[in-house]
């Protein structure tokens, strides 16, 4: 099992992933709503890979218009990427 992420690397976290689209914004906080207790060191090296890429990039991933290639194609990118894909209950 992987390390759950300790408080200060999850608010540096939550910091990092601030973006300049709403849209963005909007599924990033719906996945810590739902995940930030359980987040691992891991999954926290996913999406640390997805918040590298520009806000139209990353919108076309969460859409589902794009599956990641190159170097950001990686399973935990993959993972947090189905994470943040999750439809609301």
């Amino acid at each position: 099992m992987d390390t759950l992420l300790d408080e200060r690397a999850l608010s540096k976290l939550r910091w990092r992933c601030r973006r300049g689209l709403l849209e963005n914004d909007l599924f990033i906080e719906r996945f810590f709503q739902r995940f930030e207790s359980t987040l691992t060191v891991r999954q926290a090296a996913g999406l640390e890979a997805l918040m590298d890429l520009a806000d139209n990039d990353l919108l076309d991933l969460l859409l589902c218009r794009k599956e990641p290639e190159g170097d950001i194609d990686r399973p935990e990118v993959r993972e947090v990427l189905g994470m943040l894909r999750q439809r609301p209950d």
